[in-house]
């Protein structure tokens, strides 16, 4: 049974029941997240002792919000279209990550789940093979250099992707120009305080690496086919990642059903469970798994 099947075979009530979105979970999850930050924020402003042990929870919770910008793609985290819209905005200045250019790069890694030739996600020569390419993937160094190319070209030139609609070209421009200001005030804020560097970037750079190991899961070593009980893998882990993820370790659920908010992507997992074709038991036995598989 492939996912189109499955999801066919669900009852139409099961299915409204899945599909309900809400704004109190979606506001109840980003309250405890916001609180999160908050809480590293102050101890890493107001210097408390060995503040800088709280430089890495604070990159992980930042580039983690990754996955909230993801779901806002599809207007799932929250009932209310124009709370998704604001969350995903605010989202694309702290991760350098444009959010009506990357619905549509999203939206075609969807429709195209790890086709070599048509998914965005593996343009560029796909996920890494070898030790070097892998340890670049590590660093961030694609996706900062990626992201920051993408706001030039969509703020001065004409953004690129057979994927994005010419329609939405002003849209893109005005919002990469904008943020691009933001960028400019905040490398401005540096003469007068570090803070930014210490709250933002710096912990950015840090926890961009868990970041990346976490998202090469979703896909890496699963076969180029159709069918996404095949092509995505689900990741079975505690329930801080799955806090932090958004529930996206539920990931073969999300690309079968992307209409699921997150938090009844649970319940999906009890209707798929046993057609799961890519699982792992976590991601330290995916990472070793992969690492296995890299050239020298």
């Amino acid at each position: 049974m492939d996912h189109t099947a499955l999801i066919s075979s669900l009852s139409s009530e099961r299915k409204t029941a899945l599909t309900t979105r809400s704004d109190a979970a979606g506001l109840r999850h980003l309250a405890l997240y916001v609180g999160a930050i908050s809480l590293c924020s102050t101890a890493i402003i107001v210097q408390i002792p060995a503040w800088p042990l709280f430089l890495l929870p604070q990159g992980i919770l930042l580039v983690f919000l990754f996955t909230l910008s993801h779901e806002c793609t599809h207007q799932t985290p929250f009932k209310s279209r124009a709370l998704n819209e604001i969350v995903g905005h605010c989202i694309a200045v702290l991760m350098v990550l444009p959010f009506i250019w990357f619905r549509y790069f999203h939206l075609a890694h969807h429709k195209y789940t790890n086709d070599p030739d048509r998914d965005p996600e593996l343009a560029g020569g796909g996920r890494p093979s070898t030790w070097r390419a892998y340890l670049i993937y590590l660093s961030g160094w694609g996706y900062w250099s990626g992201m920051l190319g993408a706001l030039w070209t969509n703020a001065f030139g004409t953004p690129q992707g057979s994927y994005l609609p010419k329609r939405q070209f002003p849209a893109m421009r005005a919002e990469a120009r904008i943020i691009l200001s933001l960028y400019v005030l905040a490398a401005l804020s540096l003469f007068a305080s570090p803070l930014v560097l210490w709250v933002w970037l710096f912990p950015l750079l840090l926890g961009q690496p868990i970041l990346r190991l976490y998202l090469l899961a979703e896909h890496g070593h699963c076969p180029p086919v159709a069918n996404m009980l095949e092509n995505t893998r689900t990741t079975f882990t505690n329930r801080l990642v799955r806090f932090l993820a958004w529930n996206m370790p539920y990931h073969a659920e999300h690309h079968s059903y992307p209409n699921v908010p997150f938090h009844q992507l649970p319940a999906l997992h009890e209707d798929m469970a046993a057609y799961l074709k890519s699982t792992s038991d976590g991601y330290v036995a995916f990472t070793q798994d992969y690492a296995r598989g890299l050239d020298g």
